[in-house]
């Protein structure tokens, strides 16, 4: 009896731990901590302005937004996470034009 409802219990763990890693967004997460990095450091050396800035953060923030709205239902699929890269792909290249741009803090 004991051996049967630890199998069981074995393979219930088994099958719902893929579900709880599809979740996680390691890589989500550290691309968008690099780019608030940036974001900062364009701030602190005044390649962006603070109209600049405010939009980069805005973006970054719906960004963040969408993260927590594919994680909602307890698992990420493939298309979100292909959708949350492409943001990210976009403001990586915003954040590299205004940060290049001829405009400058005051």
């Amino acid at each position: 009896m004991f051996t049967r409802a630890f199998l069981v219990s074995l393979i219930a763990a088994a099958v719902a731990a893929p579900l709880y890693a599809q979740t996680d967004t390691p890589k989500v997460d550290a691309r968008q901590e690099r780019q608030e990095q940036r974001i900062q450091q364009g701030i602190e050396s005044g390649e962006l302005n603070q109209r600049e800035a405010g939009r980069l953060q805005r973006q970054q923030e719906r960004i963040a937004t969408h993260e927590e709205k594919a994680k909602a239902d307890g698992v990420m699929t493939k298309e979100e996470r292909r959708k949350l890269n492409r943001e990210q792909n976009r403001a990586s290249r915003h954040i590299a034009k205004e940060k290049h741009d001829r405009q400058k803090a005051r």
